[in-house]
């Protein structure tokens, strides 16, 4: 049987009743102290800094982070939820926790101590906010081909290069900043040569510069960077020099469920209010939830975010234990979820009929913030590129598929 997994367990998703208790305290927070103001940031496109004061307040940015280095410890599961239950309310300020993890993840991975100690506590506290410039005007998908170059001078790195749709970029303190610091070797091996760098904000040459206006993830804004002459010291160097492609490989590799558990909650938010809507809304005497093909589409709808949501919380279950499957489920989730919610908004508009597209609704702005998590953190054609990649080698290690086969792909 060609079949990634080993055993029907594989499947199972377990939620602790400490995963349960924290989704409802996250749950009554952002009920509480975000859902009243929410129109009013997606009409001014700011997130009030009192807001991002709470939330700290209340340790979830620290959540996913040992408490080691000043976090709050928990898993994966954990930090999926947290995305979910604020996308529920308000989908662009789960962007600042997509982007402090962004940041971090190479530094917990590869970083030194010195590093972790330096860069992820105030993180952790909700002090400072992290970015990851990567993208280019040149490359978005094609990581191996950016143009910002960095060169070594005595011990410290020249950086000059600029970077394109930097998620947070307007109000992060510290960058993670991908530099290529030698030409490939080969061809075959583009994708080596390029290195990691943290570059603080108040660094002479480094500016934010435009910020684009984005149709959705309002409170989170996407902006230019530009790096001219930017120095640092050798120390600000993540990493091996010229393993950085690979560094950012592993860290989408864990950034990508929280991108679909953003699509799980906006997909969530938008059934909700269809299913209240057509509970109320009367046509021919009666609610339209007593027609038939309103009650088919709402069952239809409930099936796409369960299945979405299981598969989101197995990478994320994948990736708490470790597992090498999580890769391959965590591109799946991401595309699945992103499509499917997709479909589960849209309906949801089409039930609410004319007033589905009137802003003060609130629900059409989920569909415009959810066609960006289709777009970042790897387009959702190079997740079933890489998802295929990966059932292929999962398949080649368990003697499933000849070696021949295995060749064509890897």
């Amino acid at each position: 049987m060609v079949f990634p997994f080993d055993t029907v367990e594989d499947y199972s998703i377990v939620l602790t009743r400490e995963h349960e208790m924290f989704r409802k305290a996250v749950r009554e927070f952002v009920e509480r102290e975000i859902a009243p103001r929410a129109m009013e940031i997606e009409e001014t496109d700011e997130v009030p800094r009192d807001i991002l004061k709470k939330i700290a307040e209340n340790g979830f940015f620290g959540i996913g982070i040992p408490e080691k280095y000043g976090g709050q410890g928990g898993d994966h599961r954990m930090a999926a939820i947290l995305s979910e239950e604020f996308c529920r309310v308000l989908p662009g300020l789960s962007v600042y926790f997509g982007t402090n993890e962004l940041f971090l993840t190479p530094i917990m991975l590869f970083g030194t101590e010195e590093q972790r100690q330096k860069y992820v506590p105030p993180i952790a506290r909700g002090e400072k906010f992290g970015a990851f410039a990567v993208t280019e005007p040149c490359c978005g998908s094609d990581v191996a081909g950016i143009q910002t170059k960095a060169e070594k001078k005595g011990d410290k790195w020249v950086i000059n290069g600029r970077k394109a749709f930097i998620s947070s970029s307007d109000v992060a303190d510290f960058f993670i900043v991908l530099a290529r610091t030698y030409p490939p070797p080969d061809k075959k091996v583009r994708y080596l040569g390029l290195t990691f760098f943290i570059v603080e904000k108040d660094t002479p040459g480094f500016k934010v510069e435009q910020c684009y206006h984005k149709m959705g993830l309002y409170g989170n804004h996407a902006c230019e960077l530009v790096l001219e002459n930017v120095e640092v010291p050798d120390e600000n160097r993540v990493g091996e020099e010229g393993m950085g492609f690979l560094y950012a490989m592993e860290t989408f590799d864990r950034t990508r469920i929280g991108v679909a558990a953003q699509a799980v909650g906006m997909a969530q938010a938008a059934f909700e209010k269809a299913f209240q809507y057509v509970h109320q809304r009367q046509a021919f005497g009666v609610p339209i939830a007593y027609f038939q093909a309103i009650q088919f589409s709402l069952v239809e709808m409930m099936a796409k975010i369960f299945t979405a949501r299981l598969l989101t919380y197995l990478a994320a279950k994948l990736a708490d234990e470790d597992r090498r499957e999580f890769t391959f489920v965590a591109s799946l989730a991401k595309f699945y979820a992103t499509e499917v919610a997709e479909e589960v908004i849209s309906e949801a508009i089409n039930l609410h009929g004319g007033v589905g597209v009137i802003r003060e609704t609130g629900v059409e702005r989920f569909l415009r913030s959810v066609k960006i998590t289709q777009i970042y953190e790897g387009a959702n054609n190079i997740q079933k590129l890489v998802a295929y990649r990966q059932l292929i080698r999962l398949l080649k290690e368990k003697g499933q598929i000849p070696d021949e086969i295995a060749r064509l792909v890897t």
